[in-house]
């Protein structure tokens, strides 16, 4: 993946109110709106970065967007007051080392997914990744999960089958390396969840997009680059800007409202998806895709309303 929903900070480092007082609905609303706009920004990032892929080498886009989005995050950053010094020991940057390989190995994946399936598809493959988490911290951190939330991450990944449909005319090796990705991207968000609550979300950020962009000017220098029209050079800042709007809306989002109200809200990035692909690229998946789809988000959302009943969410320290 980009450095788009692929790098979502992992709510466990993202300061976010435990609980909302009586009368503070509003903030849950304002929380939704700006999560709603954050996977809003991903999504039209990725769309951007596909479209533009057509005309320019892969990573080149990936290159030139990623310098200009660290430049935005590192401005951003210092203008909000995230960069501290002393905050991350050196046993948070080996884990963000740790979580960087993560970020690059679904990076590539994604990326080479995205050029060749339907943003939509691919899209909705990317919905089981709160399930893979879920099952990651089962299985590696013996995180308590009940038989329901079982059957909910059975259920999601029986909808994954019905999007990508092994032996089906639309299954590719896209298709697997699509649900590679949210390995890949569940992997990163369990080393995430290891990181000190004192390092600033924006820094995590900072460190994975840099990353994702020494690995564009890698993998395309040496294959020389293409020259850059005006209406190309407009897409790339667009697409950057796009992922400046996102970080600073889920980080808005996690702060103001309750995650358990808010989080569910991710999965709005799927209807953007499926506008975007409609409306930019002519593609609308078929009737089985649409329903594994239905079948994530709805496993999806039935965990994290299991996890929100069962107080299973971690104590969060105050805003900084």
């Amino acid at each position: 993946m980009t450095p788009t929903r692929d790098t979502i900070p992992a709510r466990d480092t993202i300061p976010a109110r435990d609980t909302i007082p009586d009368g503070r609905g509003a903030d849950n609303l304002r929380g939704a709106g700006l999560m709603t706009l954050a996977m809003t920004g991903f999504t039209l990032n990725d769309a951007c970065v596909k479209l533009l892929s057509q005309d320019l080498p892969l990573m080149q886009v990936v290159a030139l967007r990623g310098t200009l989005a660290c430049l935005l995050l590192l401005v951003a950053g210092r203008m909000l007051g995230h960069y501290r010094r002393g905050l991350a020991t050196r046993t948070d940057w080996g884990l963000m080392g740790l979580r960087g390989l993560f970020e690059l190995a679904a990076a590539w994946t994604f990326l080479t997914a995205l050029v060749h399936m339907p943003l939509a598809n691919l899209t909705a493959i990317l919905q089981a990744l709160p399930l893979a988490v879920t099952l990651g911290a089962a299985l590696f951190f013996a995180e308590p999960v009940g038989w329901r939330r079982w059957a909910a991450i059975g259920a999601g990944f029986v909808g994954v089958l019905l999007i990508v449909r092994p032996g089906g005319d639309i299954f590719t090796i896209y298709s697997v390396l699509g649900v590679v990705t949210v390995a890949f991207a569940a992997g990163r968000d369990l080393v995430t969840r290891r990181l000190s609550r004192a390092v600033p979300t924006f820094l995590v950020t900072l460190v994975s997009a840099g990353l994702v962009t020494v690995m564009g000017f890698a993998l395309s220098l040496p294959g020389g680059w293409q020259p850059v029209g005006a209406g190309q050079a407009g897409l790339i800042a667009l697409s950057a800007l796009f992922m400046l709007v996102a970080y600073l809306g889920i980080i808005g989002a996690m702060r103001v409202g309750e995650i358990g109200y808010v989080a569910p809200f991710r999965y709005t990035g799927l209807i953007v998806a499926l506008l975007a692909g409609w409306a930019v690229f002519g593609e609308f998946p078929e009737a089985l895709t649409l329903a594994g789809a239905a079948i994530v988000v709805g496993s999806g959302l039935f965990s994290f309303w299991r996890e929100r009943r069962l107080g299973l969410a971690r104590p969060k320290v105050p805003p900084r």
